[in-house]
């Protein structure tokens, strides 16, 4: 299904530990990525059921056309349980720490998990928003440790981020990358700071929507079509700088001002922004923004994406409502 990860890394054998949603996921990926897989969980009832449970959601995953044909046998044969935390992890190359989203809980997890494992073993917290280096602190040879934070659900979205603590060795933070890329993800390396860029950017969009609401200017399903068929509607192709540089950034500064007479400097335009407009850097339009598009590709882009969202709009008319909302 993917590019066997064991030809370039050496990486053999694989643990996640905490089998629920999320770990059951990213241990499907990294099984169908080519690895050896240990389940590891409070106990070994825990992780044997979650085996069955992930092999059989493989199956209907399969029969709906989710997973391709043969996936659920790859995953079958490529994913075991183990009794014990300290077994899973025994003879793990790479180890991904999915335990329940709490500072306690995950301090506990990874100490027992970097004791037991071996020294040279990679290990990735699976944390969404808890800085590295605080949970480096109780990790034996933290430089081996980093944060590789997958998205929910773990088989079907793209993006891994993958952040780095003071002490992690970056030889490690490249073949972290050369995993997720080998299992089919598309890795991106950020600051380690509390939600790093994805959360970050994802909580104050719904702190916004909840303000809306608050403030009786649309109700919760009016902001999610405003959402979905919007700007959001744009997100699904392109990321915020692409889209701001394909509107015009002077059009950004304009919208900011108007923005800001109303809510006061929390809608203020960023300094940056204002900095690129007055030098004339409007995006595609002026030939450079944020990002520097190259004049010579304005025209392939624009049609780009103009035929994407065209085939995004074809697919969501073919998908129909989404069932409940």
């Amino acid at each position: 299904m993917h590019t066997d990860p064991n030809n370039t890394l050496n990486i053999k054998k694989a643990a996640v530990i905490g089998s629920g949603y999320m770990g059951g996921g990213i241990a499907q990926v990294l099984a169908l990525g080519g690895m050896d897989v240990v389940l590891g969980d409070v106990d070994a009832e825990t992780a044997h059921n979650a085996r069955l449970r992930l092999i059989n959601q493989a199956k209907t995953f399969e029969a709906e056309g989710l997973f391709d044909a043969g996936s659920a046998d790859l995953i079958e044969a490529r994913l075991t349980a183990a009794g014990s935390v300290e077994d899973a992890v025994a003879d793990a190359d790479y180890i991904t720490e999915a335990v329940f989203e709490t500072l306690e809980v995950k301090l506990a997890a990874l100490a027992r998990i970097s004791a037991a494992a071996k020294p040279g073993a990679i290990i990735g917290s699976n944390t969404s928003a808890i800085p590295i280096t605080e949970l480096a602190a109780v990790v034996v040879h933290p430089e081996r440790f980093l944060g590789v934070h997958w998205m929910n659900p773990a088989p079907f979205i793209p993006g891994v981020e993958l952040i780095a603590s003071d002490t992690t060795d970056p030889n490690v933070l490249d073949h972290a990358e050369a995993i997720i890329t080998a299992v089919g993800k598309t890795p991106a390396r950020v600051a380690d700071t509390p939600g790093f860029v994805a959360n970050r950017l994802q909580f104050a969009l719904y702190k916004e929507a909840v303000k809306v609401v608050e403030e009786g200017l649309a109700t919760p399903a009016q902001v999610d079509l405003v959402v979905s068929n919007a700007f959001g509607f744009r997100l699904a192709l392109f990321g915020p700088f692409a889209i701001g540089d394909m509107a015009g950034l002077d059009v950004y500064a304009s919208s900011y001002a108007t923005l800001a007479k109303t809510y006061g400097e929390r809608f203020a335009a960023p300094e940056s922004l204002t900095a690129s407009v007055e030098a004339g850097n409007l995006g595609v339009k002026s030939g450079t923004g944020f990002l520097d598009i190259d004049p010579a590709h304005t025209a392939a882009l624009l049609s780009y994406r103009d035929q994407a969202y065209r085939r995004l709009s074809q697919l969501r008319a073919e998908l129909g409502q989404a069932p409940g909302l």
